[in-house]
């Protein structure tokens, strides 16, 4: 049986008679769903109709096809299923040459049932682990997804798709806010590396002198108070990927350190003598003009052709601003899930004020902007009053002076008084009405009129 309760399928292919008919009633005693084949021919033919999970494979068989040509061609044909080698005169030559072409193991006859119980057993539970790891990611890649259908932003998604397989390291150029942290997590997630670390290095907030430590190491005794061998990114990101944001403020040791990493795929820690081999990918991403600063001598241009093999440019969301309809409603959505609002409703008009804006920090100004809407919107409905009120203003736009109001209950409190006079004079200062319109009890709304000083035709 499968670790996730399915009944597993097993394929014999095995030339001698009695030992497919031991072996296949042992299996289905133990609630497997057993076929066998007598030959490599009738073998692959019956993987191709039984489907197993697994196929145990004699090595030696009289015919057209031997065991190891079956695994071969299975193995190209049937990447899902696994195979295990059986033989009664084998060697370590054989063995090694099974494994290499994909065997899950290799075994002697006679069979022992207990070594083939517990072949199964791992095979089950790796392919269990493997299923759940890939559900895992299927939900993180769908909660870090690029959201929108803009050319501009169809590009990219199709850009990273064609480099997250690869091993190349990768520049990601844009603006401040466009998203560059979250497409480094899409190639990483995309990419054979999934199943490892993805580790971010925030280049502008670590000191310049530190930098070189942060990301190499620090070896025991090399820095004052360093009594024990301090790990560097690189070395937390093994088999991995490792972020390196603002990538630009790197000092020219540690932009040379990199350059050595790359060619050689080992580096040392700093104060160290022992060279670490390690296996990273490297992304990187900057706002800065780093041609430019090739140009003046600023930035290694070793480095830079080193990550520039594909030029790689984050629209800005005035690029793309067909999508800030979906990418509101995405944020709403998460910020109603999260903190507990019921998800509110955008007017035209306060759509068209916020297709109109232009959005200089970019989807993160987006999505903190719809943050802020929650908090000051008391109702399910935001109007241009409340886009307005909530910092949106555009050149021309009339703004809502704030100024003078020193805290945020104040500034809350004068949104109140401004939206409940609003509402009172559009329902024709009829206060049932007004109460019903906007979600709140009547005696409720009378008691923060009252507070307010509104005065009711």
């Amino acid at each position: 049986m499968s670790n996730s309760g399915q009944i597993s399928r097993i394929l014999i292919i095995d030339d001698e008679a009695p030992i497919r008919e031991v072996f296949s009633a042992t299996l289905r005693d133990e609630g497997y769903v057993v076929s066998t084949a007598h030959d490599g021919v009738s073998g692959l033919s019956e993987i191709r109709s039984f489907n197993p999970d697994i196929v145990f494979l004699d090595i030696w068989m009289p015919g057209d096809m031997d065991g190891i040509q079956v695994l071969n061609q299975g193995r190209r044909d049937f990447p899902m299923v696994d195979f295990v080698m059986i033989s009664g005169h084998g060697t370590i030559e054989t063995a090694v040459k099974a494994t290499k072409l994909g065997a899950w193991d290799f075994i002697e006859k006679p069979l022992s049932m207990d070594k083939i119980s517990i072949i199964i057993s791992n095979i089950l539970s790796y392919r269990h682990e493997k299923e759940e790891k890939s559900l895992l990611l299927n939900k993180l890649r769908k909660s870090i997804a690029l959201i929108g259908e803009a050319p501009a932003i169809v590009t990219t998604k199709q850009i990273i798709a064609k480099m997250a397989p690869t091993q190349s390291w990768i520049l990601i150029t844009g603006e401040s806010g466009v998203g560059k942290a979250l497409a480094a997590q899409n190639i990483h997630y995309m990419s054979g590396r999934a199943g490892r670390p993805f580790v971010d290095v925030n280049c502008g907030a670590v000191p310049e002198d530190l930098l070189d430590g942060e990301i190499f190491g620090i070896d025991k005794g090399a820095m004052p108070g360093v009594d024990r061998v301090k790990k560097g990114k690189l070395d937390l990101a093994q088999g991995g990927t490792l972020f390196l944001n603002e990538v630009s403020v790197l000092t020219p040791e540690v932009q040379h350190r990199l350059v050595k990493f790359y060619d050689k795929k080992s580096y040392y820690r700093v104060g160290g003598s022992e060279e670490i081999h390690n296996d990273v990918r490297i992304i990187a991403a900057t706002t800065k003009d780093i041609e430019k600063m090739v140009k003046e001598g600023r930035f290694s241009e070793d480095l830079y052709y080193k990550l520039n093999i594909i030029p790689f440019k984050i629209p800005t969301l005035r690029d793309r601003t067909e999508d800030i309809p979906v990418l509101t409603s995405y944020f709403s959505d998460h910020v109603a899930r999260e903190s507990g609002y019921l998800k509110k409703q955008f007017s035209e008009q306060a759509m068209q004020t916020m297709l109109k804006y232009d959005w200089p920090g970019n989807v993160r100004e987006l999505k903190n902007f719809v943050e802020r809407v929650y908090i000051l919107t008391p109702g399910e409905f935001v109007d241009l009053h409340d886009v307005r009120f909530a910092g949106l203003v555009n050149m021309g736009d009339e703004k809502i002076e704030m100024g003078d109001m020193s805290t945020f209950r104040e500034a809350r409190a004068q949104f109140e008084k401004d939206y409940l006079l609003k509402k009172i004079a559009e329902n024709g200062g009829n206060i049932s009405k007004t109460a019903e319109v906007i979600g709140l009890e009547r005696s409720y709304l009378h008691r923060k009129i009252k507070s307010y000083g509104i005065e009711v035709p």
